[in-house]
């Protein structure tokens, strides 16, 4: 199994900007970004393939936020911009089960990073 561990969280202004990131330890294939607020369900955000030249959005975030992948130090970016009090969360890292950019989670996930957005 894929180990995960999540860093760049924090508070923001709305309006502000973000990065988030994510080591694995371990083969990761596709890798992807999930969330979740008090009350509603945990939620697709972003994924990126295995080489990283194929990714999906969210409608929610497409435009705003962009996921790139280092395959040389296994690393997965989220990064973040033109935040909205909407974007607060616990964002989650998730590594798929297969190759391609899925809004399906894989098996593997990381502790999570809060997210705050004010406005």
């Amino acid at each position: 199994q894929v180990q995960l561990v999540e860093s760049g969280g924090g508070l923001v202004q709305a309006g502000g900007s973000l990065r988030l990131s994510c080591a694995a330890s371990g083969l990761a294939f596709s890798l992807g970004w999930f969330r979740q607020s008090p009350g509603k369900e945990r939620e697709f955000v972003a994924a990126v393939n295995w080489n990283g030249r194929s990714t999906k959005y969210a409608d929610s975030v497409k435009g705003r936020f962009t996921i790139s992948r280092n395959n040389a130090d296994n690393t997965v970016d989220l990064q973040m911009t033109s935040l909205k009090p909407e974007d607060t969360a616990v964002y989650y890292c998730n590594a798929g089960d297969g190759v391609v950019a899925t809004t399906t989670p894989g098996r593997s996930w990381g502790q999570g990073t809060q997210v705050t957005v004010s406005s």
